[in-house]
């Protein structure tokens, strides 16, 4: 009978062990955690997981909860045993606010976001990616006011192009292109927000505009192209690529080469390599290159994984990410993949 209960013992403690070393828990995670407003998706997922990508993997989703990646503040996260699996649930508190005579709703708009949304928010706001078509056919700054060379808020302008019937049309300063660093393949033209004008007339292809909104002042050769909508989506959750990326990182938001935690970084791989809002990809460290003294040769050192970003933007040919963990000083060229 000893023995017997001894094998029962230890069956369950392989049982626990096997368990254990299959769930993507951090160590001494709480039973219970209360989402709080200023909290995001990655943050909660990093408190509960090692790999916080694999969320919608252990996410226990109560069938009366028609978007269990709604979350807000006042709900609470549990860590449950479901078969013997440990699994994340959520109890939601009761949104509806009551407000005699009526009952109004918590709007999805106050959900917790994946990211920061005011890091990202700002960068989108001020950037947009357009091709070099867009920017050839687009109307441009062609002289200032009695032959200013610098415009702003109020003050009329002269630009030449071919004028539809939009009414506004937003300022843009063309950058460089994003080249991809591999195959020097043009991936998108980045054009930055300074303003807005208004059309007050056309003569031929010439139209006469008042800049309704400045925030850099207008020069020539600045692009007018029509607002477009672009809603951020905040419900994404975080993701693996269901695809196999490689890329590497083409440039940080600022013009530095340095990348750290919360920087926004642009990659050479897009829609078309399957990525999407949401996918984590892991950044790795190039291995320097040293010289084997014994050897007597050049060799490259392996490749180290040293942080994560989450993209936030996916266009055809490349897009944006916010850098989530830098475990070590990060660089343009370093390499994103799969994690």
């Amino acid at each position: 009978m000893k023995k017997t209960l001894l094998g029962i013992v230890a069956a369950c403690a392989i049982a626990i062990a096997a368990i254990a070393a299959e769930a993507p828990f951090n160590e001494d995670v709480p039973e219970k955690y209360t989402v709080k407003k200023g909290d995001t998706l990655w943050d909660i997922s990093d408190l509960y997981l090692r790999d916080p990508w694999l969320w919608p993997e252990i996410w226990y989703a109560n069938p009366q909860i028609a978007n269990p990646h709604l979350i807000y503040p006042g709900d609470i996260i549990s860590m449950v045993y479901i078969d013997g699996r440990p699994r994340l649930m959520l109890e939601k508190r009761d949104r509806r606010v009551k407000l005699s005579p009526e009952v109004k709703v918590v709007p999805e708009s106050e959900a917790i976001p994946a990211l920061p949304l005011d890091i990202i928010n700002s960068f989108l706001t001020r950037n947009r990616i357009v091709t070099q078509e867009e920017v050839d056919r687009a109307p441009y700054v062609v002289a200032g006011y009695e032959k200013k060379l610098l415009s702003g808020s109020g003050d009329t302008f002269y630009a030449r192009g071919q004028f539809d019937e939009t009414p506004t049309y937003g300022l843009y300063r063309v950058g460089e292109p994003y080249l991809d660093p591999v195959t020097q393949e043009i991936l998108g033209i980045r054009a930055q927000d300074v303003g807005s004008a208004k059309v007050q007339r056309v003569a031929d292809d010439i139209a006469t505009m008042l800049a309704t909104r400045s925030l850099e002042e207008v020069r020539i050769g600045e692009r007018l192209l029509p607002h477009e909508e672009r809603p951020l989506n905040s419900i994404f959750y975080p993701s693996a690529p269901e695809s196999t990326v490689e890329g590497e990182i083409m440039a940080v938001e600022g013009g530095i080469t340095q990348v750290g935690h919360l920087d926004v970084v642009s990659i050479n791989r897009g829609e078309r390599e399957g990525l999407e809002a949401g996918n984590i990809l892991a950044i790795f460290k190039r291995g320097e290159e040293v010289t084997d003294y014994i050897a007597r040769e050049k060799i490259n050192l392996p490749n180290e994984q040293a942080g994560l970003l989450m993209i936030f933007r996916a266009f055809e040919k490349m897009s944006y990410g916010l850098v989530i963990k830098a475990e070590r000083p990060l660089a343009v060229n370093d390499i994103v993949k799969n994690p």
